[in-house]
């Protein structure tokens, strides 16, 4: 409990202080994760929408592929990217492998299949009633689609914030393909496992705290935004 405590007022600490690498930290980790989140929703939306409405052969693999994709683990996710990004592997050239691009990608690896997979689903609930009625009032493919989307988007948003959830809290495939390198690569969850592994658990639950508080505010946001949209 004493440990606790002693984080608690060494988060702080850091925080009144301002501390210079801790901010760069937080706002890599921050950056990383809203625009891994925002490529899997670009892709995934779409995606999970088509899959959903869509009835094809080979739909069913596919939704099972994608199913295992979203309890793909983190460390699966980061030897795939090393290897793409390795200097003998396909995008070797670009020298992407230890930099944030490739921590945003390994990112987007386990985020795009939680946002396509539950959007799917949520697409596939839809009462094919709906879909009658929609298509009777002459509506376009792109209003029908307009419709459907606000009819789901309390399950779309759930899409969303479970894979920033996901982000968020990813270390592994992180430290795989970002290095851990101090004012480059280095994000609030690596620099976690880091103190821990020094021995440093006061600044490493410092960090936790921080950790924890950003991601409370941001799901929280997103939760608010989620919630409101019942009433409209």
């Amino acid at each position: 409990m004493e440990l606790i405590i002693e984080g608690l007022k060494k988060a702080l600490d850091i925080i009144l202080s301002a501390d210079p690498e801790v901010i760069r930290i937080t706002l890599l980790t921050l950056r990383v994760s809203f625009t891994s989140i925002l490529i899997s929703t670009i892709i995934g939306l779409p995606l999970g929408m088509a899959i959903g409405l869509s009835r094809f052969k080979g739909r069913k693999i596919i939704l099972i592929f994608i199913n295992i994709g979203m309890g793909l683990p983190p460390v699966v996710a980061g030897l795939w990217i090393t290897l793409l990004l390795w200097r003998s592997g396909p995008l070797g050239n670009f020298s992407l492998l230890y930099t944030p691009t490739a921590i945003v990608m390994a990112q987007v690896l386990v985020s795009l299949p939680i946002i396509t997979g539950l959007t799917s689903s949520a697409f596939q609930q839809i009462n094919d009633k709906l879909l009658l009625q929609i298509k009777a009032m002459g509506a376009t493919k792109r209003q029908t689609l307009l419709i459907l989307l606000k009819e789901s988007r309390i399950a779309v948003m759930a899409a969303i914030i479970a894979g920033f959830g996901r982000v968020i809290a990813e270390v592994g495939a992180a430290m795989m393909v970002g290095g851990n390198i101090l004012g480059d690569t280095r994000i609030l969850t690596t620099t976690i496992v880091m103190e821990v592994s020094k021995g440093n658990f006061d600044l490493a639950l410092a960090l936790s705290f921080i950790l924890l508080s950003a991601a409370f505010l941001i799901t929280g946001t997103l939760t608010f935004l989620q919630q409101r949209t019942r009433n409209l």
